[in-house]
C-alpha cells in the first residue's frame, strides 16, 4: 500500500453492518473507495450486472485496492472494445 492510512471511528446502523457482513465486505476498504469516488473530480459511472458489482465490491474492499489501480485495466478493456468495434465496422463495410 503506497498511502499512509489514518485510523478513525465510524458509526453505522445495525442493518448496514449486517448487510456488509453478509456480503463479506471490509468496511474500511468500502469506505475508502466510496470516499475516493465522492472526492474525485473525474468520474465514470457504469451500470453493471449484480455479479460484476459483487466482484468489484469484494476485490476493492478486501484488497486495499483503489479505482486508481483499476483504471489501467479499464483503459485496456476500452481499447479492446474499440478494436472489436472497428473490426466489426470494417467487416460490415466490406460486405457493401
Amino acid at each position: 500500500m503506497s498511502q499512509k492510512l489514518k485510523r478513525i471511528s465510524l458509526m453505522i446502523r445495525d442493518d448496514q453492518h449486517q448487510k456488509i457482513n453478509e456480503r463479506g465486505l471490509n468496511v474500511s476498504g468500502l469506505f475508502r473507495d466510496l470516499l475516493d469516488d465522492y472526492l474525485s473530480e473525474h468520474k465514470v459511472t457504469l451500470s453493471v450486472s449484480q455479479e460484476t458489482k459483487e466482484v468489484y465490491d469484494m476485490v476493492i474492499s478486501n484488497t486495499a485496492s483503489s479505482d486508481e489501480e483499476l483504471e489501467k485495466y479499464l483503459k485496456e478493456s476500452l481499447k479492446n472494445l474499440l478494436k472489436e468495434k472497428i473490426e466489426y465496422m470494417i467487416d460490415i463495410h466490406k460486405r457493401l
